[in-house]
């Protein structure tokens, strides 16, 4: 079985010029027949060109029994990783918390060893009449 150019170009999904240039560039192989046209081996014609993937036919729908028996699944499945995100959020909340309180702590003592550190007592103030 050979193609045309019109069938090359449906079968790459490439212009019918795009494949005629191909030709002309000595890029793909073509014998070109009496009255013009060109007769392209799909061998030759698909070593340069991806083909177009052939469409599978749609299944047939399932059974609706199956079909409830997967949905219950599924909530099932749903309800447990909601559980699992409550639980989370609750360790991470309760984690934001402790790191809160870690942080408060923190700048209390920062502040209480500030004041040791630095002098705090008022300065001397010293009269004047004692010099004259």
């Amino acid at each position: 079985m050979t193609y045309s150019l019109g069938q090359a170009a449906k079968a790459t999904g490439k212009s019918k010029m795009t494949i005629q240039r191909a030709i002309q560039k000595n890029v793909i192989s073509a014998t070109r027949n009496a009255n013009g046209s060109y007769t392209i081996d799909p061998s030759e014609l698909h070593r340069v060109f991806d083909p177009i993937p052939v469409l599978k036919l749609p299944e047939p729908p399932p059974d609706p029994a199956l079909l409830k028996q997967e949905i219950e699944f599924l909530r099932e499945k749903l309800a447990e990783r909601d559980k699992q995100d409550a639980d989370k959020n609750a360790v991470i909340d309760d984690l934001r918390r402790r790191l809160d309180q870690e942080g408060e702590e923190r700048r209390k003592t920062l502040a209480q060893l500030t004041a040791l550190l630095t002098d705090q007592r008022e300065p001397l103030r010293r009269s004047w009449w004692p010099w004259w």
